[in-house]
């Protein structure tokens, strides 16, 4: 008698669970589509061009929260983490010296906008104005340190150990003329470094917080061909991520002609689009 009653009831409970779970995980899968990609973006004018791109996006289905960081370290962590989805503020070059370095298991997507430097100075108006034993700035990461160089070299100040490149550092420096002494100082801070040294390097996006313009730089990066992989921004995820549709039509709404309107009008050929 009692297991005759039991089978129905144990039926009865088994289907009511498996109402429950069922009803559990359409609940739990709802909010992962409706939670927003996490993007990283060093702080400054990149994440102006992104939350732009995010009105945009959010009326297509795909909402999208632009996070800040200050250390440049930081996006690639996190986005490693699974903290973010995705992240937008590096070159090629420095991505795949993360990679190497950290093993990370990140990759390039799409290019997003040219990110060109300059040569700045407070103090002079030509190079040959700078007096011998002064000093010069340049970025303390090596793919931009070497970048950096490679400009100075182009203005006449330095000459590189043939073959150095992109990739140079202060050590391939085999010509110093004016005994300039060369200080590394972490990106960001370059544009605030320019009230004490002679003229330093300093990237479009850190010129543009300072109220400095490419067109005032001694020397821009604009006129030396060979760099330009050095300021053409990616957009990077994981390699596991880097097929997520949300990911490709955020990138789309990105690379659309609004935002590439909304660039040029705002940063007037600081920033340039790539599409």
């Amino acid at each position: 008698m009692t297991s005759r009653f039991r089978s129905p009831l144990a039926a009865l409970i088994l289907s009511g669970l498996a109402l429950i779970v069922a009803g559990t995980g359409a609940n739990a899968q709802a909010p992962a589509a409706d939670k927003p990609l996490k993007i990283g973006v060093s702080a400054g004018p990149y994440g102006d061009i992104l939350r732009e791109a995010a009105k945009l996006s959010a009326e297509q289905g795909v909402k999208a929260e632009i996070i800040e960081f200050t250390d440049w370290n930081q996006p690639n962590a996190a986005l490693q983490a699974g903290d973010i989805d995705l992240n937008n503020f590096q070159n090629r070059p420095y991505l795949a010296n993360q990679v190497k370095t950290r093993g990370y298991t990140i990759v390039a997507l799409d290019e997003s906008i040219l990110v060109p430097a300059g040569l700045y100075s407070k103090k002079y108006t030509s190079f040959a104005d700078i007096p011998a034993g002064s000093k010069i700035a340049i970025p303390n990461d090596p793919t931009n340190g070497g970048r950096a160089l490679l400009l100075f070299q182009k203005a006449g100040l330095i000459k590189l150990k043939p073959g150095s490149g992109l990739y140079a550092s202060v050590l391939d420096v085999v010509d110093n003329p004016k005994n300039l002494k060369i200080v590394e100082i972490d990106a960001a801070q370059l544009p605030r470094s320019l009230d004490d040294v002679a003229a330093a390097f300093v990237s479009s996006n850190y010129a543009y917080l300072a109220g400095l313009q490419l067109k005032s730089a001694l020397l821009a990066e604009t006129t030396l061909e060979e760099a330009k992989p050095y300021f053409t921004l990616v957009f990077a995820a994981r390699e596991d991520r880097k097929d997520d549709p949300r990911i490709a039509k955020f990138i789309a709404v990105y690379r659309s002609q609004p935002v590439k309107d909304f660039t040029l009008a705002k940063f007037n050929g600081s920033l340039i689009p790539t599409w």
